[in-house]
């Protein structure tokens, strides 16, 4: 505790720091920034550290060292300046100074024993939020033999701890007898809230678990953040016990004040020397080529896919309409392939470079999964709002693994994810939107083990087609036996294993992360009339190609659609940022329509006709199959309306030997049939007997 002449120097002398610190200009800042604390009827006033440390550093070591009750005295000081500026604003109010910015910032995970009581500073991640409480500080009792009323505590202090013993003597008559009725309504409350700040998954090290800790907020630090929010944290270090009979506690922090950091690439530090080197490696010709090889250099071949890394790492530029709604840059690639072709390992030479990252499998990192959850504390019974691995990624990269495996739960929530980069959250009372602001790499298996080339892209995943669709690229990596190839790859590992120096990055990866965090933040480039010229002649013409598609009923396949000229775009201003360059010029939207018309022969193509249908990817069937599928419908319902007035079925048999008239496969109107079902289109009133719904 202070004594009463330290408590006396702390008041008189932080009251004395507030009315008199002057700017470099000579502006009285606090004077000035109490005025517009009344004017706005806040309660709370932010202090820099650094300029009460600059104006008394024997009182900023107070603070350090004796928190408690150097925030108290402050906070009285700083209520005596609000009364003289306006004494009815003053009346009944408690002021808080918020202090920020301290000079030391401590990690989570070795914040321990010694830091109890003292104030700190943290940075992290909001893993989890619990709801707004109420919480009491001062109890209002009526002792039942005096009938008096009184406050406890009975001086002015407000209850830290989460008790209020009842008083054992009345201060009013002094008697110990009696009953003590606690007066709800009369006791004094304030707002009230519990959060999870984890650490920043760029602080972990290598091999390790992030840690947490647990920070409450009171009064109008209360829904200031959300899950997945990025923030600098400055409290004092407190203990809770497990039980009331225990004698081990765990730490938590009472936050003085709160900032939200941007979402920008504020964590990768760039000097004035990192500047003029990457500046000084953005003029080079090769610059694009070299990016893309210093991606997994020890993995051979795949330069298309690390080529798709490289523009997801960059990124396109986010555009905020006039209206509100907002057009994503951030770039979604997907990876399917064989086992054993180094998806995993590209993924993981990703998160390396990557300045921002989370790195996860498809079932999730945490109860929260891909998204975001609400669970239930097993001790307390309230539920609490958890960030899964896109919501954590905001503003960075999500690479996930194994992403086929995904949960239901987020299979039918990450369309908003990965379009509107949003997770909206309604369960258990709790409502929210949470910010999903990240690229997605993801890598996943074929549905059989091994990729099936007779079969088309979508058939060959355990994707739905709506996710699937989001993707803006999607490579299939197929593990082909091919003599010339596999002597050349051998050659390739087993010399990586015998001279590792030989196969190092041709960018440092320290720099080239400082290099992509860079881009992403200065680098905003606009398409040049060429460019847009070029895109825009593309789409039109990958859309006509589609009126040479012969067909009875005038039904032509989509080759090319909307979803992806967006894409096209983002890919040309990543080209464009990979150089620095403030222009997408023609060459860059060159370079994005051919890795795009790659993608969409791979995926995109009919088996049957071998055309471009991008309806393959937006719907999960073909043209000719789409088509197959609304003649069976049409025949089901012409059966069971026309011919049986409303009633029974149409058996499987009877369909496929009516479309069998018309030379469709029995193949084929089995599979549309099968499709229709999965679809709730048909039901199954019999065995192999179909009804329309």
């Amino acid at each position: 505790m202070l004594s009463g002449e330290e408590t006396l120097a702390v008041g008189e002398r932080f009251k004395t720091f507030l009315e008199n610190f002057r700017t470099e200009e000579g502006k009285l800042k606090y004077v000035e920034a109490i005025r517009r604390m009344i004017n706005y009827e806040e309660t709370s006033l932010e202090v820099e550290f650094k300029d009460l440390y600059r104006y008394d550093p024997l009182l900023s070591e107070i603070l350090l060292e004796k928190p408690r009750e150097f925030l108290k005295e402050a906070s009285e000081a700083l209520k005596e300046i609000v009364a003289q500026e306006s004494p009815e604003y003053a009346q009944g109010r408690v002021f808080t100074p918020r202090f920020t910015g301290l000079f030391d910032t401590e990690r989570i995970r070795d914040i321990g024993s010694d830091h109890v009581g003292k104030l700190v500073q943290i940075n992290g991640i909001v893993t989890r939020m619990h709801p707004r409480a109420t919480r009491m500080v001062r109890a209002r009792f009526r002792h039942d033999r005096c009938g008096a009323e009184f406050w406890w505590p009975s001086n002015e202090d407000e209850v830290l701890g989460e008790r209020i013993e009842r008083p054992s003597i009345c201060p009013v008559c002094g008697e110990g007898g009696g009953k003590f009725t606690l007066v709800r309504d009369k006791s004094l409350y304030i707002d009230w809230q519990k959060i999870m700040v984890q650490e920043r998954p760029e602080d972990v090290p290598g091999g390790q678990i992030p840690r947490s800790i647990e920070v409450h907020l009171s009064r109008d630090l209360v829904e200031k953040v959300r899950p997945g929010d990025r923030v600098k944290i400055v409290g004092v270090v407190g203990l809770q016990s497990f039980s009331s009979s225990s004698t081990l506690y765990s730490l938590y922090m009472e936050a003085n004040s709160i900032l939200l950091e941007e979402k920008i690439l504020e964590e990768v530090s760039i000097t004035r020397e990192d500047e003029e080197r990457i500046l000084q490696l953005s003029r080079d010709p090769w610059i694009k080529e070299k990016i893309i090889a210093s991606i997994a250099p020890t993995i051979y071949g795949h330069w298309d896919l690390k080529e798709a890394i490289a523009l997801l790492l960059f990124g396109g530029v986010p555009k905020q309409r006039p209206d509100g709604t907002r057009t994503r840059g951030d770039i979604h690639v997907l990876f399917v392939g064989d086992p054993g072709v180094a998806k995993s390992q590209l993924l993981q030479s990703t998160a390396q470079v990557a300045p921002r990252v989370v790195y996860t499998t498809g079932k999730g990192s945490t109860a929260a999964g891909l998204t975001a959850a609400v669970l239930r504390d097993p001790r307390t019974g309230e539920y609490f709002l958890e960030a899964g691995a896109l919501v954590l990624a905001d503003g960075g990269i999500a690479v996930i693994d194994e992403f086929d495996k995904m949960s239901k739960e987020d299979r039918g929530v990450i369309h908003e994810a990965m379009e509107q980069q949003t997770v909206s959250i309604a369960k258990a009372g709790i409502k929210a939107t949470l910010s999903a602001r990240a690229s997605l790499l993801a890598a996943g298996n074929p549905k059989f083990g091994y990729y099936d080339p007779s079969r088309s892209f979508v058939d060959n995943v355990d994707l739905p087609a709506p996710i699937i669709s989001r993707f803006d690229l999607i490579f299939v990596v197929r593990d082909v036996i091919e003599r010339s190839r596999d002597e050349m790859l051998a050659s390739y590992v087993l010399e990586t294993h015998t001279n590792v120096e030989l196969f190092k990055p041709e960018i440092d990866p320290d720099l080239l992360r400082k290099y992509i965090a860079y881009a992403r933040k200065h680098v905003k480039p606009r398409l040049t009339p060429q460019a847009k010229k070029l895109l825009k002649d593309f789409y039109v013409e990958m859309r006509s190609s589609a009126l040479h598609h012969s067909s009875q009923e005038g039904a032509k396949p989509v080759p090319i659609t909307t979803r992806q000229l967006e894409a096209l775009i983002r890919l040309t201003e990543a080209n464009a940022r990979m150089s620095l360059k403030q222009e997408a010029t023609e060459e860059d939207a060159i370079a994005a329509i051919r890795i795009m018309t790659s993608v969409l022969q791979s995926i995109g193509l009919d088996l049957e006709t071998g055309e471009i249908d991008i309806g393959i990817i937006m719907t999960g069937a073909s043209f000719r199959s789409r088509k197959i599928m609304s003649e069976v419908l049409d025949l089901i319902k012409s059966i069971v309306e026309e011919e049986r007035g409303g009633q029974g079925c149409v058996r499987a048999s009877e369909i496929v030997r009516r479309l069998g008239e018309k030379n469709i496969p029995e193949e084929k109107v089995r599979d549309a049939i099968d499709k229709l079902y999965r679809q709730g289109l048909i039901i199954e009133i019999r065995t192999e007997c179909y009804k329309a719904v």
